[in-house]
């Protein structure tokens, strides 16, 4: 918990509220749904970006995130890739 927030909680100011969540799951099912693209899609691109990172380095796998984010004109993948570390042995597979 970040010092932010702990001030927030003191304060009485939940940082993540019910209704907040709800607002967060609602614009990501927007997103979704404006982009065409389904969560199993999003869930296979998620796969395939690993694959393909793992052959330059060592990434956290369980703290990865993949979302899609909207703006008034465009929707941009998003990637959240924790790096461990860098391959330096990397030859070319295939």
């Amino acid at each position: 918990m970040s010092l932010l927030e702990f001030v927030n909680r003191m304060l009485g100011k939940e940082s993540t509220s019910s209704k907040n969540i709800a607002k967060e799951r609602l614009r990501l099912v927007l997103v979704h749904d404006r982009a065409s693209i389904s969560p199993q899609m999003l869930n296979k691109l998620k796969e395939d970006l690993i694959k393909v990172i793992s052959n330059y380095m060592d990434i956290d796998e369980d703290s990865m995130e993949v979302n899609l984010s909207q703006d008034d004109r465009e929707v941009a993948l998003v990637a959240n890739i924790p790096v461990m570390k860098m391959k330096r042995d990397y030859s070319a597979k295939g």
